[in-house]
């Protein structure tokens, strides 16, 4: 299941300079909506697979914030996937483990800074995967631990200084019989701990991915993805809601002598409110043990 992390994405807990002073603010929500692209409702078979996630992300607009804002961002977010041969609830059952790094640079009002951390590590025990002929089902709950580098007044997108749940649903359809069109659909709600050194209470974010794609060779796919992601719920901290709409093409290909999975995918966002609106692109290799 193309899944995973908070490690990032247009979500950030944002230091702002607001009349020359810094102030928290809480954009809720550890899932970087874009981490996942085409077939996203699926996961692999069992096994053991280590897939790497290469985020870049920027935005010089920032809707309900700083009128002069600028950040760009690189995150790399190992996962190790751990799919067994034990079945629960006529699925099989997994987990895994995101450990994500990053490198921001970000300018606010005339105030400019740079930052390279360790950010909020993601466990995830429970991953359930069932494959029913033309569809693929999948489920999970993860967990993202405050261990990154959280500082109040510094932009950062993958610590985010408190403690959070997230549920996951969500399946793919291989429309033909050859299994050559698929429509996936993934999604995911956020609960958030109160946020140490600020005591914000941050809100609960609903985010949905989705990808149309289309094989055009045994071992290349290429399609459309998106996603929506909303804060539902306030946070103690803002009168708004914060969301962001994004979309963009992705390309997928299999090297059977490597046994390497490779896509590559870019995301447009719009449709933004009190959050960074930018794009991001991002590269993810799965390796098979």
């Amino acid at each position: 299941m193309k899944d995973s992390l908070s490690l990032l994405g247009g979500v950030m807990a944002a230091g702002m300079c607001l009349g020359g002073v810094a102030q928290a603010q809480i954009v809720a929500g550890h899932y970087p909506a874009g981490a996942e692209g085409i077939k996203a409702g699926s996961l692999p078979p069992p096994g053991l697979y280590l897939r790497d996630y290469s985020f870049y992300y920027s935005a010089d607009t920032y809707k309900d914030g700083p009128p002069s804002f600028d950040i760009s961002a690189f995150i790399n977010a190992p996962r190790v996937i751990w799919m067994t041969d034990k079945k629960v609830l006529g699925a099989s059952y997994g987990m895994d483990v995101i450990v994500p790094f990053g490198y921001m640079d970000w300018e606010v009002m005339g105030s400019h800074g740079h930052h390279f951390g360790l950010g909020d590590i993601s466990v995830e025990p429970l991953l359930l995967s069932w494959n029913l002929g033309q569809f693929d089902l999948a489920a999970g709950y993860a967990f993202w631990a405050p261990t990154g580098d959280f500082k109040v007044g510094q932009p950062d997108l993958i610590s985010k200084g408190y403690w959070s749940h997230m549920l996951t649903a969500g399946g793919t359809w291989h429309i033909d019989e050859a299994k050559t069109w698929a429509f996936s659909i993934l999604n995911r709600y956020e609960f958030a701990h109160e946020q140490k050194d600020t005591h914000i209470d941050p809100g609960q974010v609903y985010t949905v991915e989705w990808g149309l794609s289309k094989s055009v060779t045994k071992t290349i796919d290429v399609g459309c993805v998106g996603y929506y992601q909303r804060q539902t719920t306030l946070d103690s901290s803002s009168p708004l809601l914060d969301r962001v709409v994004g979309v963009g093409p992705e390309v997928s290909a299999f090297w059977p002598g490597l046994g390497l999975f490779t896509s590559l995918r870019w995301n447009f966002e719009f449709g933004a409110q009190d959050r960074p609106e930018g794009q991001r692109v991002t590269l993810t290799l799965t390796k098979i043990f």
